[in-house]
């Protein structure tokens, strides 16, 4: 499994292990009972500490993303299509919190904030095309 994983973001890296698993899996990139790098296994490939990556997968299997196997290792849970909307769903409304309550804050109006993010969300569409 690559991850790229850096000290200079302000991310965390636990956040960072976490963020990128989890988008592999709901990518598709990653399938159902996969098997996951051990802990000690991913934390040496990417010279990370051990509690960093036991934390990240902690915080996948709080999330029901992955599950582990006693005396086998991490896996991938089997998601549906509507599970694997749901949680991205959830991720972007938490990730949107504070950006959202900042544009409330400054006097923009659900409508305006509407508006920026549909922008966004064209000129991201644009670009890929």
């Amino acid at each position: 499994m690559i991850l790229n994983l850096t000290d200079l973001s302000d991310e965390p890296l636990q956040a960072q292990i976490s963020r990128q698993i989890r988008a592999q899996i709901l990518s598709g990139d990653l399938v159902a009972n996969e098997n996951l790098p051990s802990i000690r296994a991913l934390a040496r490939d990417h010279k990370v500490s051990v509690i960093t990556v036991q934390r990240a997968y902690e915080l996948l299997i709080k999330e029901g993303v992955i599950h582990a196997r006693r005396g086998k290792g991490y896996f991938v849970s089997p998601l549906q299509a509507e599970e694997k909307q749901a949680l991205a769903e959830q991720r972007l409304a938490t990730q949107l919190e504070r950006p959202v309550q900042a544009a409330l804050d400054g006097g923009l109006s659900a409508v305006s904030i509407h508006k920026v993010v549909t922008f966004l969300i064209e000129k991201k569409n644009n670009d890929i095309v």
